[in-house]
Formats: structure tokens, C-alpha cells, sequence
């Protein structure tokens, strides 16, 4: 299955959180879009990896998406080499996207940092012939994705650009709600964690309106690119 758009993400919920309602949009435009789970989110304070498996699942029918796969990487302890690169070109070779989606370039959360790193070297890894993989045992040919793009998460980094999500912000929080254990609950007896506020939840919300205040629209949600952007002429920035 060749798809348009293949998002990454440390942990299951990261990709919801950060660019859920740009996957939403795509999606409705057409856009085939999968998701890559680096890991299970097995330290997380709440919840276990058998919860977050269900939680993931019914978030992926939420957004409609084509595929989802985990690679079970170690959460907190993956590294940047090449055992974790090669994980990261058999998807790429395997669903050949024109558009990657990964983890915000620094954030709270070390996995973070790490995963957006991991996941643009082995894009670019991705395209060299004399790296060699397989998937059943078949060789998989070449492929470079045209552009990374890394969605924003707990840092209040500065976007290179907007998308207008106006119009998908309910099926974003429906998404993120899906994973129920992590979030915001009454009278729960889970411990607390940095994502577990109402204030959190609150930020979600608040920050793709103030997006969408600054380009004028209702609701936008941030990226960064690693190279410049370019368009064909000055109306396509209207």
C-alpha cells in the first residue's frame, strides 16, 4: 500500500496530540495516511501497554486512517543508530510517502527530540541504494519521502507554518480522547503525570485557536521544516 502521508511518533497518542486534525483534513481531501508508533508507551505513569493497544486502535478509527503499525522500540531508551534507522527505512521503503510527519525537534520529553531525529536521518537514509532491506524476505527498492515535516508538542516552538484545521478540531480531541487512561478524568485514583490536567487538555484546545487567531482562521496546528518552502507564485500565500 503506497500512501500519501506516513506520520511517526514516539509514543502512541504523540501523533494525535500534535497533528490530528491535519490528518483529519488530509484524509477527508482523499490523502491515504498511516501512522508509526515508535514504541508502546510501556513507562508512561498511567495505564499499560495492553490499554494503550486498545486506546491506539479505536483512536486510528477515529481519524480513518489506512494503516498503523508499532515497531516496539524500548520507550525512554531507543537510540539514533542503526538497528533503530533500519526499522525506520523498511516502513518508509515498505509505505513510500510523499509527506513524513514526525516528533517535535526538541520537547519536555527526551523520547521526543530523540524520535524526530531518528526518524529524519532514515528518511534521508531511506533513499541510498547500498542499504539493503527486506520485507518477506523481498528487497525493497529506494525510497526518499519529499519532505519531513515535525508537528509541535509540549514547547511552544515557533511554526514555520500553519495548517487550517477549522472545521476537524472535534475529531482531533475525539482522537486524543480516545486514549482514556492518560487524560484528564474526575475523580480518578491514577497518579498524576504532566499530561493528566484539565489545564492540559485546556492548552490542546487553546493553542490551535490561538493558531488559528494569528493566521486568521479558527483553528490551525503548527509544524517546523528542515529546508526552506517554496511556491510557485505570490497568490498561493493567500
Amino acid at each position: 500500500m503506497k500512501l500519501d502521508i506516513l506520520a511517526f511518533g514516539a509514543h502512541p497518542d504523540d501523533v494525535e496530540l500534535g497533528c490530528g486534525g491535519t490528518i483529519a483534513k488530509e484524509i477527508s481531501l482523499g490523502k491515504k495516511v498511516g501512522i508509526i508508533d515508535l514504541t508502546r508507551g510501556e513507562l508512561g505513569t498511567r495505564g499499560s501497554v495492553a490499554i494503550r493497544n486498545s486506546e491506539s486502535s479505536k483512536a486510528s478509527q477515529i481519524l480513518g486512517i489506512s494503516v498503523r503499525e508499532n515497531l516496539d522500540m524500548r520507550d525512554g531508551f531507543f537510540s539514533n543508530d542503526e538497528a533503530h534507522q533500519i526499522k525506520i527505512i523498511e516502513m518508509l521503503r515498505k509505505y513510500r510517502p510523499e509527506i513524513v510527519l514526525c516528533n517535535a525537534i526538541q520537547d519536555r520529553h527526551i523520547d521526543h527530540g530523540k524520535g524526530s531525529k531518528l526518524v529524519s536521518d532514515a528518511c534521508f537514509l531511506s533513499g541510498l541504494r547500498k542499504i539493503e532491506t527486506f520485507n518477506n524476505d523481498e528487497q525493497q527498492e529506494v525510497w526518499r519521502p519529499k519532505v519531513v515535516y515535525h508537528y509541535i508538542q509540549w514547547e511552544n516552538i515557533k511554526p514555520d507554518f500553519v495548517v487550517d484545521i477549522s472545521g476537524f478540531m472535534d475529531i482531533k480531541m475525539e482522537s486524543i480522547l480516545a486514549y482514556s487512561s492518560q487524560f484528564y478524568k474526575e475523580n480518578t485514583k491514577e497518579p498524576e503525570s504532566p499530561i493528566s490536567s484539565k489545564n492540559f487538555l485546556d492548552s490542546v484546545k487553546y493553542r490551535a485557536q490561538d493558531l488559528g487567531r494569528i493566521t486568521g482562521v479558527e483553528h490551525g496546528e503548527g509544524f517546523t521544516a528542515e529546508r526552506h518552502l517554496a511556491v510557485n507564485c505570490l497568490s498561493d500565500l493567500v
